[in-house]
């Protein structure tokens, strides 16, 4: 049986565990010398050569040599890794003595192995840590870490079967990823990338590094978003969508950081939107089937809403052609398919059923009432729009209370004022459905307004309530 290098000698392992409880000390981080550095190199160094020449149990060294090996291999990287926390110096230091291109190259080693699970996994786990620290705020060393360890590295490691290690990957991809590198996975060797990250969203419960991966960084690219979404399935598209819809409610990406981006993001889901809206109908056609392609048409709508309730994305919207359109037309197409027939589409005032509560097309068109009014706000093209559509009849037949819909009236409310807001033409509309008991059959004064003349005008007014 062969014998290991002197590097890698049993007897080394004591120190090294002193060593890296020693670089946990800001002020021995900063001090220790490039010698002691180069001997952890020596280790790594040796390592690669060992695991390169012992593919199994039986190889040249045995079980008890790949066995010290590794455990070298995991206390080295414990010493790196505290050596780069928050210290430059040692980052660049590190770098330049080829730390990364050998730490990447023992990983692929320790990956490929098939034996040892337990202390290979623990080698892997630290060498990825060190690797994400030494990267940390560190431009040149995102470069030469991102030089040898993308895209195969990292899809390697984000498809490995251990929670700790995939989490160690995400970090370092985060550290990495730059508005330049972001557009990189757009390439076909790294798109896999940016799809691994959003199954990570889907498959863990609490994804943080791959939460933070996509709403800070792949979601600034709107080339690779739609490259993305033609790629995902229907269930994925849910799943990317529902990240955007986060990113969007907490405010500050959409409407100031990166408009334009938003702004492309915005344009490319409302054709989404209006490419594959009539999928939702077959939820009243067959309610108990899983329809997919409709549960991604109401999560796009959702997203759609909350970009038009972003006053920096609102302009955006107003101006798309047929976006107006769509929406009404869809709401008149679910309105009717609700009245044929009792289905999730339905006028209901008395849910009993807990599939009926939790049905995911709930609100749909309360969401829909909500985008109309938005696209309407202060826009004379679009209230205009609305009057040739005869859509104002359509808005007030969906005012009264529905539990499928919650809000719908309030929703209602919000459209129908902004359709006529400043609009003489939509004004004196509801005006003449009121003279012929239209207005008031469809509870226009339900939703809290009246008609008023003056001098000539039509004003539309909240009602005067009777004191009770």
């Amino acid at each position: 049986m062969a014998a290991l290098s002197p590097a890698l000698s049993p007897g080394r392992l004591q120190g090294l565990q002193a060593l890296s409880r020693q670089l946990r000390e800001p002020q021995r981080r900063e001090t220790t010398e490039e010698s002691t550095f180069r001997d952890l190199l020596e280790i790594l160094s040796g390592a690669c050569r060992a695991l390169e020449q012992q593919s199994c149990q039986e190889g040249p060294y045995g079980l008890a040599g790949l066995h010290t090996c590794l455990q070298l291999v995991a206390e080295s990287f414990r010493c790196l890794r505290n050596a780069c926390v928050q210290c430059a110096r040692n980052q660049h230091l590190l770098r330049n003595l080829g730390f990364i291109s050998t730490s990447v190259h023992l990983i692929k080693l320790i990956h490929g192995m098939q034996s040892q699970e337990e202390l290979s996994l623990t080698a892997l786990r630290c060498s990825l840590q060190f690797l994400g620290n030494i990267a940390a705020g560190n431009g040149d060393s995102q470069d030469s870490l991102w030089k040898c360890a993308f895209p195969d590295l990292l899809l390697t490691c984000l498809s490995h079967g251990d929670q700790r290690v995939v989490s160690h990957t995400c970090t370092v991809l985060f550290s990495c990823l730059a508005p330049g590198r972001v557009r990189a996975l757009l390439q076909p060797a790294g798109l896999p990338v940016a799809l691994r990250v959003l199954g990570l969203c889907r498959e863990q419960q609490q994804p943080d590094w791959p939460f933070l991966i996509v709403t800070e960084h792949l979601l600034r690219c709107p080339e690779l978003v739609k490259a993305l979404y033609a790629k995902l399935s229907n269930q994925e598209r849910m799943t990317l969508l529902e990240l955007m819809l986060a990113a969007v409610s907490e405010g500050s990406s959409a409407s100031g950081e990166e408009p334009q981006v938003w702004g492309s993001h915005a344009a490319f889901l409302a054709g989404c939107f209006q490419e594959s809206c009539a999928a939702v109908l077959g939820l009243a056609a067959a309610p108990g089937a899983q329809h997919e392609e409709a549960l991604v048409v109401i999560r796009l709508l959702d997203v759609l809403c909350a970009l038009s309730s972003t006053p920096g994305q609102l302009e955006h919207l107003q101006a798309l052609p047929g976006l107006l359109c769509t929406a009404i037309d869809t709401l008149r197409l679910t309105h009717l398919a609700g009245k044929e027939a009792v289905n999730v589409f339905s006028a209901n005032q008395a849910v009993t059923g807990q599939d009926e509560i939790t049905h995911p097309a709930m609100g749909f068109k309360s969401h829909l009432i909500r985008l109309i009014g938005n696209l309407c706000y202060r826009n004379k093209a679009n209230q205009d729009k609305v009057f040739e559509l005869d859509a104002i009849p359509l808005i007030l037949d969906n005012c009264s209370i529905d539990d499928n819909n919650p809000f719908v009236s309030q929703w209602a409310v919000l459209a129908i004022r902004n359709v006529t807001e400043q609009n003489e033409r939509n004004q004196a509309l509801i005006a003449g459905l009121e003279d012929q008991g239209l207005a008031q059959s469809s509870a226009l004064h339900s939703l809290g307004l009246e008609m008023e003349r003056q001098e000539g005008r039509v004003l539309l007014k909240a009602a005067r309530t009777e004191p009770s």
